[in-house]
């Protein structure tokens, strides 16, 4: 297992090495970032029961109400999008991880939705799929441990990112939106590690193994191999598809260079 991962982490920095040597148009990137943020929105609050498709999350996103659709999943979609964007802001500002700004995530996330939750650790018991989280007293204590160890943790920047979404859900300080709050921790520092945001998919498949390898660790503490390669996975994924459309974009401007180069005039 161990070999299997460092293998793929491996391949995985290779790639995203290589990525340095391409350029996208600055226009192009912004739309596909765009595009990321509605695709990114949907699939997390999806996995957390959202009913809005993903065409629905995009319409919501331009500002348009979707008939038959509650409030507060028009809210989840538009506090999403903006806890991405606070999220990108704190890589810019290279933010270390702390409770402070997991709060902050938490309280967009829940903005307009449960204003007396919203950024405020759990006052209630709560239990998650058969697994029964720390109870409320040992919130505090087990945040700080968890931040501490983080950042004592000598790993690689992936494996800190898989960790922190795992002992975060394992945590469950919040009375709702610990999910897309773990996820957005995730992003937040494999960003900042100079590695892409991964978009987990809430197809039923893909949301099955994304629960299994949670549950391995949140109820049986057998270690964070099972997510380590499910996170690893998806980073790799992603970059491949980045290192495509690089390919694909390079060679349509060398055709379109070749065109435009003046013909010799034959004497």
């Amino acid at each position: 297992m161990d070999n299997d991962i460092n293998e793929l982490l491996d391949a995985i920095d290779q790639l995203n090495t290589s990525l340095a040597a391409y350029e996208i148009d600055e226009s192009l990137q912004e739309s596909l970032h765009e595009e990321f943020k509605v695709d990114y929105t949907y699939n997390s609050n999806a996995i957390e029961g959202n009913t809005l498709s993903l065409e629905e999350t995009r319409v919501v996103l331009d500002g348009i109400t979707i008939g038959g659709k509650s409030v507060k999943e028009h809210l989840e979609a538009i506090n999403h999008k903006e806890a991405i964007e606070y999220m990108e802001e704190l890589v810019k500002r290279n933010t270390p991880l702390s409770e402070r700004c997991i709060c902050e995530l938490h309280a967009i996330i829940l903005q307009g939705i449960n204003k007396q939750e919203a950024g405020k650790y759990r006052n209630a018991i709560v239990q998650v799929g058969g697994f029964m989280p720390p109870q409320p007293y040992l919130l505090q204590k087990q945040m700080e441990d968890f931040i501490h160890h983080y950042h004592n943790l000598n790993a690689h920047p992936i494996l800190k990112a898989s960790y922190a979404h795992l002992e975060f859900v394992r945590i469950h300080p919040f009375i709702d939106g610990n999910g897309r709050t773990a996820r957005l921790l995730m992003n937040l520092e494999l960003l900042k590690s100079g590695y892409c945001a991964i978009n987990i998919k809430a197809d039923d498949d893909k949301r099955v193994e994304y629960y299994e390898a949670i549950k391995e660790y949140s109820n049986f503490k057998k270690g964070t191999h099972k997510f380590d390669q499910l996170v690893a996975k998806y980073v790799y994924e992603t970059l491949k598809e980045k290192k495509e459309l690089c390919l694909t974009i390079a060679e349509s401007n060398k055709r379109m260079q070749t065109k435009s180069k003046p013909k010799a005039k034959r004497r």
